[in-house]
């Protein structure tokens, strides 16, 4: 289950030969069992919370005694008001619903059954006693009759906080909520101000619902922008990618000459009439600002050779991503895979949160110091939750492994058939087909080191969010380079991953020794990743930002004419939001196809020189690079050391 392999095992992958789609065979089937265990487990999670009751408490509600609303409920021993019949009293009422404990996940306030909520607000014990009488819901405690509301000495402490506030039940679950959220404004100190100002919120509540089918619109507008943005790339690669690289080199070169002529024209200016407090802080400032110029000169400089360096290789980002394009031609059930993937996602998660949900209400009543009723789970079942969370982290990752490899395997099948009419009816589906049937086990594995990362950065970040404001800034620093060194582990990762998941899809090798097999192949191209990761990300990264922008500016231009409401900013807000969100899905598949192609490129590089027996299977694009590679080489003799050494494996046999 380990990546380590003898010496003799070693040896024979280091012979092996890339055979692309010849063979295949089941891969990690350990992990894959354990995975397949780890699902048991979670599975059982969701049938003890539910077994022992908690599925009833969480629906139906329960009171500070451990009695269930809407039902009969036995005697707990030595709990006071427990055993009640609740038949008729089928809400969840809390005499102070806007007491939150965020960091116990809990309301602090006594709650009891009652048979209705009060639909209005009630300023007074006269009027929660009319509310009784009335509706024959008794808000105060068991204790205390409604004929006692407005005598008894106890009633401030047995009866609701005054005003109780105007609450409605909560679909499904039968619990009275506040219909004013203004009630939970403390809790979110950054919005005390605009929460409380009801005509704001009205105003933006008003406005969402009013352009319901323009924030619909929007939406789909965003989706075929998206679309359409794949499509354009490919035709007008070659003049975006020089574009933004000519915009980026203008910019170093404008941005430093401003530095120096700032540093230059403050230097000149007279100081003698300048008194020595502002001498001292002119000084500073003409230090600092010769320190931006030298720093901005040498960006410039290193800009300027990375450019000199990556000139050519910037060539083969422009090609991939037109070859790109035709694979989304040949495949466009590509497009679908965010909407399944995001579809699998939230089925999982609304499955987790119904069980965390479930954990919360599960185990045995105990009576706590305030005299209520809790349930807790007792003995090594009560760290459910952290396996409940680590399923969260393995199975979300699992489940963006699988469209990782998904993608990967119909993009080789692409890549690696020489007759492109010969492709399977559906490449996506037989990729499917093929991860189901051999590789769910390195996919299992490849999540489960991305979890091992995630986890302890999840956890240090929630230390950090409860230290915050106490801890000393050595503290302080360690906490934050631990975060971002574990950030940048994770994304380096992400990247061997998918690579290794390409390697699986090409040659049916399990996870460990695809991994190798990939990272040797990006090593040998370095330059090539480089100027692909650079060049490449920048520019989907700018075709989310003209999204975004065209869908906003969209938004403005039809929202400017909706009468109705004054305030649009939310739902302005929202369509940027789902655009972005769409964009980033998109582009993210577009890049995916992209960096899959890079690694078949390189490894037909690397396998074959295009001599009978041992022809390419690149497309003509990107043979048109390696030919214009090949001639450069040949003009430039000794000169172009730094290609010759990516391209000579094309020149050597085996």
């Amino acid at each position: 289950m380990g990546c380590c392999s003898s010496a003799s095992s070693a040896a024979q992958s280091s012979k092996r030969e890339w055979k692309p789609l010849e063979d295949r065979s089941c891969t990690d089937i350990p992990w894959l069992l354990l995975f397949i265990l780890f699902c048991i487990g979670m599975g059982f999670i969701c049938g003890f919370s539910v077994a022992t009751g908690a599925a009833a408490r969480l629906v139906s509600g329960y009171d500070s005694y451990g009695n269930i609303c809407g039902q009969k409920n036995a005697k707990l021993e030595a709990i006071p008001n427990s055993g009640m019949d609740h038949t008729h009293r089928k809400y969840v009422f809390f005499l102070d619903p806007c007491n939150l404990d965020l960091i116990n996940r809990k309301i602090k306030s006594v709650a009891l059954c009652v048979a209705a909520c009060p639909r209005q607000e009630l300023k007074t014990l006269s009027d929660v006693q009319k509310f009784a009488e009335i509706n024959g819901s008794a808000l105060c405690s068991y204790n205390l009759k409604p004929s006692e509301y407005t005598t008894s000495s106890k009633a401030s402490v047995l009866c609701p906080k005054l005003p109780v506030p105007a609450s409605a039940p909560i679909p499904f679950f039968h619990r009275c909520a506040p219909v004013n959220i203004s009630c939970y404004a403390k809790f979110a100190e950054a919005l005390i101000t605009f929460v409380s100002d009801n005509s704001v919120l009205h105003r933006l509540i008003s406005g969402v619902m009013t352009s319901k089918e323009i924030i619909l619109g929007l939406c789909l507008l965003s989706l075929v922008l998206s679309m359409i943005l794949m499509v354009i790339i490919r035709y007008i690669s070659r003049i975006l990618v020089w574009i933004l690289t000519i915009l980026l080199i203008l910019g170093s070169l404008g941005g430093t000459g401003v530095l120096w002529w700032l540093y230059a024209k403050q230097r000149k200016s007279p100081k003698e009439t300048v008194i020595p407090e502002q001498l001292q802080v002119a000084e500073d400032n003409l230090r600092a600002l010769l320190i931006y110029a030298i720093s901005a000169t040498v960006f410039t400089v290193i800009l300027f050779l990375i450019m000199l360096v990556m000139r050519k290789r910037v060539a083969l980002t422009i090609a991939l991503f037109h070859v790109a394009g035709k694979v989304f031609i040949h495949l466009p059930l590509l497009v679908f895979q965010p909407f399944w993937t995001f579809f699998a996602l939230v089925l999982f998660w609304v499955y987790w949160i119904m069980t965390l949900l479930f954990l919360g209400t599960t185990g045995s009543a105990v009576q706590n110091d305030q005299g209520f009723v809790e349930f807790r789970v007792s003995g090594p079942l009560q760290y459910m939750w952290w396996y409940h969370v680590v399923g969260l982290i393995w199975i979300s990752e699992f489940i963006l492994a699988c469209q990782q490899m998904t993608v990967a395997g119909a993009v080789v099948t692409y890549y690696f058939t020489r007759d492109k009419r010969n492709l399977p009816f559906t490449p996506i589906l037989a990729s499917v087909n093929r991860l189901i049937r051999y590789h769910l086990g390195t996919v299992a594995k490849g999540s489960f080191i991305i979890t091992l990362v995630k986890i302890p950065r999840m956890i240090l970040m929630y230390i950090h969010s409860q230290l915050k404001g106490k801890e000393n800034a050595c503290a302080r620093c360690v906490l934050k380079s631990c975060i971002c060194c574990l950030w940048c582990l994770e994304k380096c990762l992400n990247y061997l991953n998918q690579n290794a998941y390409t390697a699986t899809a090409i040659n049916s090798t399990n996870f460990c020794t695809s991994a190798k097999d990939a990272f040797v192949i990006l090593v040998e191209n370095a330059l090539r990743v480089a100027a692909i990761n650079t060049v490449g990300d920048f520019m989907l990264f700018l075709g989310k930002v003209l999204i975004v922008c065209s869908t906003g500016l969209a938004g403005i231009m039809l929202l400017n004419y909706q009468q109705d409401y004054t305030v649009w900013v939310l739902p302005l807000i929202i369509v940027c939001l789902f655009a972005f969100l769409v964009a980033h899905c998109f582009l993210s598949i577009y890049e995916m196809v992209v960096d899959v192609l890079f690694l078949c490129f390189a490894i037909d590089t690397k396998y074959n020189d295009g001599s009978p027996g041992r022809e390419f299977y690149m497309d003509k694009v990107l043979m048109e690079f390696v030919e214009n590679s090949r001639k450069a080489m040949k003009e430039a003799g000794k000169g172009g050391v730094a290609d010759a050494r990516e391209l000579k494996p094309m020149l050597r046999g085996r």
